[in-house]
Parts: structure tokens; C-alpha cells; sequence
């Protein structure tokens, strides 16, 4: 794929957030880990998710890998995976997409300062569970993941969910 079809097929999404007006966003970035995984397993109903989102956005899965199973799991899927060692990492991997308009998608203590620097920032309550001081970070809390990606993937959830 040629670098102008990569620049059009990564046109971003615009999403209203009341309060906040229209906001661009071009990338998201997701903690793999229990996040978008289970035990190291990305489920099915992600996966489908992974590749309505990259149709439009840049998607990145950030991992230290802890359960080795990274490189498998996003195999197939229309993202671009990275190693990151620290939550020091992923926020300065925030801090250069921010610019650019950036989704972060996390749930644990590592993912703070990457949520901080995000454009619009969700924390996963999943059954891995959530690290409390997301809930001072992130603009949206969700149980699920999927709950999550929906946020950008139908139109009016996020509206629905930050109307004031």
C-alpha cells in the first residue's frame, strides 16, 4: 500500500462531545493486556471491532507482552503492533499523536499518563480489572471494551454518554 492510500484510509473520525464541540481524531491507541485481551487472547468481537476502526483511524497496540502471545494475536489484523517497556512510553507515544487528534483505550496504572495526553481518553473496567486512578483520568469508563470501541464506532453513544 502506497503512502497516499495509507494517508486516505487513515482520514480520522469526527466526533461530537458535548462540551467540547467536534473533535478530530486520526489515531487510537490500545493497551493490549487487559484491555483488548484476556490471558494474552484477543476475543473475537474485538477483532471485528480492530478492523471497522482501522478502516478510518490508525490503530496501535501497545504491549510490554506479558504473556508472549502478542505478535500471534494481532496477526490478520490492520494494526500496527509496539513494544513499549513502561507507562513512561506510552505516554510519550501519546504525547507525539496528540497533536494529530488521539483516542487512548486502557486500563491499567501504565496507561495513566498515556489517557492524560489523549484527545479523548476511555478506561476498560474489564475482568482483568482497572487500576483506580483512571477514574480521575479518563473522560469515558467502561465495563467493556467493546463498550469502548462501540463509543467510536456508533454514531451518538458518545454524545449520549458525555452530555452534560
Amino acid at each position: 500500500m502506497g503512502r497516499a492510500e495509507r494517508k486516505s484510509r487513515h482520514a480520522g473520525l469526527r466526533l461530537a462531545v458535548p462540551g467540547r464541540g467536534e473533535i478530530a481524531v486520526r489515531h487510537v491507541l490500545l493497551d493490549l493486556n487487559g484491555t483488548l485481551a484476556v490471558d494474552g487472547r484477543i476475543p473475537p468481537a474485538i477483532r471485528r471491532r480492530l478492523r471497522q476502526l482501522a478502516a478510518t483511524l490508525s490503530v496501535r497496540v501497545l504491549t510490554a507482552d506479558t504473556f508472549g502471545t502478542a505478535r500471534a494475536e494481532v496477526r490478520g489484523l490492520p494494526v500496527c503492533l509496539e513494544r513499549v517497556a513502561s507507562g513512561r512510553a506510552k505516554a510519550r507515544l501519546a504525547a507525539r499523536l496528540a497533536p494529530q487528534g488521539l483516542v487512548a483505550v486502557g486500563n491499567g496504572a501504565n496507561d495513566v499518563g498515556m489517557l492524560r495526553k489523549a484527545t479523548l481518553a476511555i478506561a476498560v473496567l474489564g475482568r482483568e480489572g482497572m487500576d483506580p486512578s483512571l477514574c480521575k483520568t479518563a473522560d469515558v469508563l467502561v465495563g467493556r471494551v467493546e463498550d469502548g470501541l462501540d463509543l467510536l464506532l456508533r454514531d451518538g453513544r458518545l454524545a449520549a454518554t458525555l452530555r452534560r
